[in-house]
């Protein structure tokens, strides 16, 4: 393809220049047949800096990115408490940018296409009580195979805290029911071992049964990487990441959740409860494969606020009310 031109205003030698050429022929196309405006062009150029940088500090590159990785972008932004609006907007440059870059052929796909991140508020992790994830997990109703399938996944999605990219890599390999551990694949292709325990571990064997996987198999495979899927769609094949989306979102809307329900919901969920549970924080890290710790800590700033609310409840005098019980004389 042809490369579009750098604006004129630029020197051709640009020794400032501190975007990839992609992103400049990207803020060039803005500009040029966009028509956006110099000070939005130096708005979008700071948020792109901002991108590039903090894929930089993982040794990352745009042709590196992940959609996990726009997710967690967002929730590092959470983190240094930038407004919603500021996030809104980096986030929106952000998919600009990689739709861009996948329409001119600088990527092979668009990382950020589909990409949902939660609307929320105080710039804190969306997150479930306890009360709805099981209200979730019990509007699975039947013990069919799809049924089985589908309460495993929702398990394995809460109790492991697994990306849903995770998810739907998962093969029967990566499964040590003995040692109840699996093996996730995050990005960059790392691999850690994360805890199968309790309902997920139950949930799983049930689908992985005779009475569950088994029905789903086709008599012929589609392709050679489905046989090894664990989690198979109706015709047999592996379930996809779209799939696992629409099954997660028909069990938020009968459970009365609506669009509240999403799968990185549910790993938010996880991370949130375990630390209320008084779980290390630097063992969620590792649970959830958080390159940084930097990205665990915005779960305890949701904790944190739980606390206080669910204190001022409970305490008689959180508000500057007097005791129910009656007053004594003061502490000196």
């Amino acid at each position: 393809m042809s490369h579009i031109q750098l604006p004129s205003s630029l020197p051709s030698t640009a020794p400032a220049l501190d975007l990839p050429l992609e992103a400049e022929e990207f803020l060039s196309w803005l500009g040029a047949e966009r028509g956006r405006s110099a000070n939005t062009l130096g708005a979008y150029r700071r948020d792109l800096r901002s991108y590039v940088a903090w894929l930089a500090l993982r040794g990352m590159s745009l042709a590196d990115v992940t959609p996990e990785d726009v997710e967690e972008y967002v929730a590092h932004l959470r983190v240094l408490g930038r407004a919603a609006a500021s996030v809104a907007r980096a986030l929106v440059v952000v998919r600009s940018l990689h739709r861009f870059l996948s329409q001119e052929g600088h990527l092979g796909s668009d990382p950020a296409l589909g990409v949902e991140v939660p609307k929320v508020p105080q710039g804190l992790p969306k997150s479930l009580s306890e009360e709805e994830v099981a209200s979730i997990i019990a509007a699975v109703v039947g013990n069919d195979p799809v049924s089985r399938r589908d309460r495993a996944m929702l398990e394995v999605l809460y109790g492991a805290g697994l990306r849903i990219s995770e998810l739907v890599r998962l093969s029967l390999p990566d499964l040590d029911p003995d040692k109840g551990v699996l093996r996730a694949t995050g990005k960059g292709s790392k691999e850690r071992l994360v805890p199968v325990a309790g309902m997920a571990q139950e949930a799983l064997a049930a689908w992985l049964s005779p009475s569950g996987r088994q029905r789903l198999v086709p008599d012929r495979w589609a392709r050679r990487d489905d046989a090894d899927a664990v989690f198979l769609n109706a015709r047999g094949g592996r379930l996809s990441r779209q799939g696992v989306w629409g099954i997660v979102r028909r069990y938020g809307e009968r459970a009365g959740m609506g669009e509240r329900l999403t799968p990185h919901v549910l790993r938010h969920s996880c991370a949130t409860h375990m630390l209320d549970h008084g779980a290390d924080i630097r063992v969620v890290q590792e649970l959830l494969g958080h390159a940084s710790l930097s990205t665990t800590q915005v779960y305890t700033l949701v904790s944190t606020e739980r606390l206080r609310r669910v204190y001022e409840a409970a305490h008689p005098r959180a508000r500057g009310r007097p005791g129910r019980r009656g007053t004594g004389p003061s502490l000196p």
